[in-house]
C-alpha cells in the first residue's frame, strides 16, 4: 500500500491537534502546579539568607629593587650563580607566587586557624541585621558552649576537617579574578554578614603581603649568612670584593622587604562595606522553580492523557 505525503502531513496535524486538546483538557493540572511550584519557589527563595561580597581592587607591586638594584643584579647575577647564589626573580612573578599561595591549602588553614574563623565560615546560618550579630546553626555548632555537634558517619568528625574548610572557602566565600592583561586583581569574600566579609577581605591582603614580605626577608637573611661564611673562608682578594658586592645587594633586599608594606600588591580600590546583598537571586529562583513546574506539568498531563487515559 502506497503511503502518500500527505497523509503523513495529515497525521502530524491531528497528533498536534490531539496534543494540544489533551493540555487543553488538563488545563486545570497545569494551572495547579505550575501555582504549585511557583509558590514553592518563593517560600525557597525567601528562606535563603542575604549574602554579601567584599571586593578590594589590587595591582602588582613594580618591583621596588628594580631602579636600585636592578643593575647590581645584571652585573652580578654570573657571578652570583658560581658562588651557588640565586639572586631572586623580579615583581611579575612574584604576584604570580604569590596568588598561587594566596589560594593554596596551607596559607588558607593557616589564615583560618590565626583568625579561629572555622565557627564563623561553617558554623554560621544567617546574619541579623538589627542587633548585627550573626545567627549560628545549631545543628551545626553550639555558640554557648563553643563546641561542634553536628551528626556525621566516621571518619568524619563533628568539627570539619581542614580539607572541609579549604573546600568550603573555594567554594562559598573566596573570589580571586586576574586581568591578566592590565594585571588587575579582583579579591571578594562572601560572608552573610557584611562587616566580615570586608573585615576578611581586607586581612587577606594584609596576610599576603607579609608572608612574601617574611619569605623575602629570610631568604635574603640565609643569603647573607651563607655569603658571609664563604668570605671568611676566601683569601683571594677579586672573591672577596664579589661576596661583599652580594652581601651588599642582599642587604639592600632585606632592607626594601622591611621597610614595603605593601609588599606585593597595592590596594587600587579598597574595600567598602556592602549595603546591598550579592546572593541569592531570589528572582532567578523563583523563574526556575516556575519554568520547572510548568515543564513538569504539561509531560504530566500529556502522560496521563495518552498512556493512562487512551488506554483505559
Amino acid at each position: 500500500m502506497e503511503i502518500k505525503e500527505s497523509d503523513i502531513v495529515k497525521s502530524h496535524e491531528v497528533d498536534l491537534t490531539e496534543i494540544l486538546r489533551a493540555l487543553w483538557q488538563g488545563k486545570v493540572w497545569i494551572v495547579l502546579l505550575s501555582a504549585v511550584f511557583s509558590i514553592g519557589g518563593v517560600f525557597y527563595a525567601l528562606s535563603l539568607p542575604n549574602e554579601y561580597k567584599a571586593t578590594v581592587i589590587l595591582s602588582p607591586v613594580e618591583d621596588g629593587q628594580g631602579g636600585l638594584l636592578g643593575g647590581l643584579k645584571s652585573d652580578l647575577g654570573g657571578l652570583a650563580a658560581m658562588a651557588g647564589v640565586n639572586l631572586g626573580g623580579g615583581g611579575g612573578n612574584k604576584s604570580v607566587l604569590a596568588l598561587q599561595i594566596l589560594q593554596s591549602r596551607g596559607f588558607l588553614n593557616e589564615f583560618v586557624a590565626k583568625y579561629d574563623l572555622k565557627p564563623i565560615l561553617m558554623g554560621t546560618k544567617g546574619w541579623d541585621l538589627p542587633s548585627n550579630t550573626l545567627l549560628y546553626d545549631n545543628n551545626m555548632y553550639d555558640i554557648e558552649n563553643e563546641k561542634w555537634v553536628r551528626e556525621v558517619d566516621l571518619p568524619i568528625k563533628p568539627e570539619p576537617s581542614l580539607q572541609e574548610v579549604y573546600e568550603h572557602i573555594l567554594e562559598v566565600n573566596l573570589s580571586v579574578i586576574e586581568d591578566k592583561k592590565d594585571g588587575l586583581v579582583w579579591l571578594s569574600i562572601s560572608h552573610y554578614s557584611p562587616h566580615i566579609a570586608k573585615d576578611l577581605v581586607e586581612k587577606l591582603v594584609v596576610e599576603i603581603n607579609a608572608r612574601i614580605q617574611n619569605d623575602d626577608i629570610q631568604q635574603a637573611t640565609t643569603k647573607i649568612e651563607y655569603l658571609k661564611k664563604t668570605l671568611a673562608e676566601t683569601n683571594v682578594a677579586d672573591m672577596q670584593k664579589i661576596f661583599y658586592q652580594l652581601i651588599e645587594q642582599q642587604e639592600q633586599t632585606k632592607m626594601l622587604a622591611l621597610t614595603q608594606s605593601q609588599y606585593v600588591f597595592r590596594t587600587i580600590d579598597p574595600a567598602i562595606l556592602p549595603e546591598i546583598k550579592d546572593r541569592p537571586k531570589r528572582a532567578l529562583i523563583c523563574i526556575g522553580f516556575a519554568f520547572v513546574g510548568l515543564v513538569l506539568s504539561f509531560g504530566f498531563v500529556l502522560f496521563r492523557y495518552f498512556v493512562i487515559t487512551k488506554k483505559a
